[in-house]
């Protein structure tokens, strides 16, 4: 797992190839990174299911509960059979501009 902190967003990328070991570590220590925008990155993994990408969903409602941007990074999807509750989008700029986003909607209070 790589952390990189870039202002006030984390972006975890998955190094070792095991989507579930890394989804656990994650849970594990979202206590360090929930002060921040979370953009998760596992674009290594080129064959995922639609259950592999929505089962980052738990940590997702958790975190937008305390206001904070919590975006996948995935290169290999169908965008149309993902729930709408979950951020997915295919590159880290995209990402990036989600949150951009989602922090100016809640400044305006939406």
């Amino acid at each position: 797992m790589k952390v990189e902190q870039k202002g006030h967003t984390v972006t975890i990328k998955d190094t070792q190839g095991d989507l579930d070991s890394f989804r656990l570590k994650l849970t594990n220590e979202y206590k360090t990174f929930q002060k921040s925008n979370i953009i998760v990155d596992i674009r290594m993994h080129k064959t995922l299911s639609i259950k592999d990408i929505e089962s980052f969903l738990p940590l997702s409602k958790t975190h937008k509960k305390i206001k904070k941007s919590f975006v996948v990074v995935s290169s290999e999807f169908d965008f149309n059979a993902i729930s709408h509750k979950l951020a997915v989008v295919r590159s880290l700029q995209e990402a990036h501009d989600i949150i951009e986003m989602e922090e100016i909607e809640r400044d305006l209070g939406f």
